[in-house]
């Protein structure tokens, strides 16, 4: 079987390398020329190290990743308001693992490259097609390539998801313009005093924040700014400096060290609009299929959104393995994944989004919002309710 995977952000290499282990020829198509470079950091939890370590692509990539073992929620007011583990620690004792997004992606495409996929940059896929005989992608300057299916791994403005679903729904916008940055060492003696080993985040009077101390004593940071989606001509028209003191400002009336760590830094990603995938009425059609961010984005604020794309590489390749030793065509595969995974994605997904809505409270919620979220960290986001999301585990 030969499979075509159509995108090469987290879900694509991570896709590729799981068909080959499964006997699968795969190619992995890429729109960027390159290795992506923008992008900020995020977490991988245990559950989605687990789907790595199914891979045996956890050991390339771990050297690269920051220990992250708790999220530190904090008030305006600098008062902290609960403190979540992060998951279960793999069983060699791994914690969640914060990365920078495009050092990620790099590794783990050089990896699967070296696993003997072929990876295919500056090909943009502009539609996908089924048929009786197979699939195939078409790129933008006309060439086809052809294989048995294809799997789309091509992100919320998913090619593919469309051909499957003309009518499918799109991203959903949910209010926050997210800016990234690092703030060096040197800026900031003692790390801002901030705790080792875990992301504090700040509910903040304009803005919500997060930061993050490496193990080299920079410190890394993003900025969830509520407001209308920032346009490209928008973005393209700001300066780095005109942006970084606009951030500063938006911490400033909060407690804590935020707007003097976001002055002293520069900026790794500049307005990006977030948004999230509400439910994907159709998952597969023929010989397409959908995962990851095309088939279930969540909003940033579940920490979930590569830990289940790198969950369905590992389900889809065994799906598609124990169809074909039952001697089934792919799409039974295709249907077996779906009974999977749809109720896991969707609940993690509608969760992002009860998160998201808490870092756009206006004016008079967030009068109330310290005291709500007490009680919602001390009831109702535990470390026993994330334990389904955190502690799950598959294998290849």
């Amino acid at each position: 079987m030969r499979a075509i995977v159509v995108g090469g952000g987290i879900a694509g290499p991570a896709m590729g390398m799981a068909l080959r282990a499964t006997g699968v020829d795969a190619v992995v198509l890429e729109r960027s020329p390159g290795d992506r470079a923008a992008g900020s950091w995020f977490t991988i939890a245990p559950n989605g190290l687990a789907a790595l370590d199914a891979l045996g692509a956890l050991d390339p990539v771990r050297g690269i990743g920051v220990p992250t073992r708790h999220n530190i929620m904090v008030g305006a007011t600098g008062n902290e308001l609960g403190r979540l583990p992060l998951g279960r620690p793999l069983d060699d004792g791994t914690p969640a693992l914060s990365f920078r997004r495009p050092e990620l992606s790099a590794a783990l495409m050089g990896e699967a490259r070296d696993r003997g996929v072929e990876v295919r940059y500056a090909a943009r896929a502009v539609s996908a097609e089924t048929s009786a005989a197979g699939a195939a992608v078409v790129l933008d300057d006309g060439t086809r390539v052809e294989g048995d299916i294809v799997i789309g791994a091509d992100g919320i403005r998913s090619v593919v998801r469309t051909a499957i679903d003309p009518g499918a729904v799109g991203g959903r916008y949910v209010g926050l313009v997210n800016y990234g940055g690092v703030t060096p060492a040197v800026s900031i003696p003692g790390g801002a005093g901030l705790d080792p080993e875990a992301w504090t985040f700040v509910f903040g009077r304009k803005a919500f924040f997060g930061a993050l101390p490496t193990p080299s004593g920079d410190v890394v940071w993003f900025v969830n700014e509520p407001r209308p989606p920032m346009s490209p001509e928008e973005r393209a028209a700001q300066a780095p400096g005109g942006l970084i003191a606009h951030l500063a400002e938006l911490a400033r009336p909060d407690a804590g060290p935020f707007a003097d760590l976001i002055a002293a830094g520069r900026l790794e990603l500049e307005g990006d609009p977030t948004y999230d995938l509400p439910r994907v009425r159709t998952w597969h059609r023929g010989n397409l299929a959908l995962v990851g961010d095309a088939l279930h984005a969540p909003s940033p604020s579940s920490g979930q959104g590569a830990s289940m794309a790198l969950e369905d590489a590992v389900v889809m390749a065994a799906s598609l393995r124990d169809a074909r030793d039952a001697g089934l065509a792919p799409g039974s595969a295709f249907a077996a994944f779906d009974a999977a995974r749809r109720r896991r994605v969707e609940r993690i997904v509608a969760g992002g989004a009860r998160s998201s809505s808490s870092k756009t409270a206006g004016p008079v919620a967030r009068v109330f919002q310290d005291a709500m979220l007490r009680w919602v960290f001390r009831h109702l986001v535990t470390e026993k309710s994330t334990s389904a999301a955190y502690d799950y585990r598959v294998t290849l």
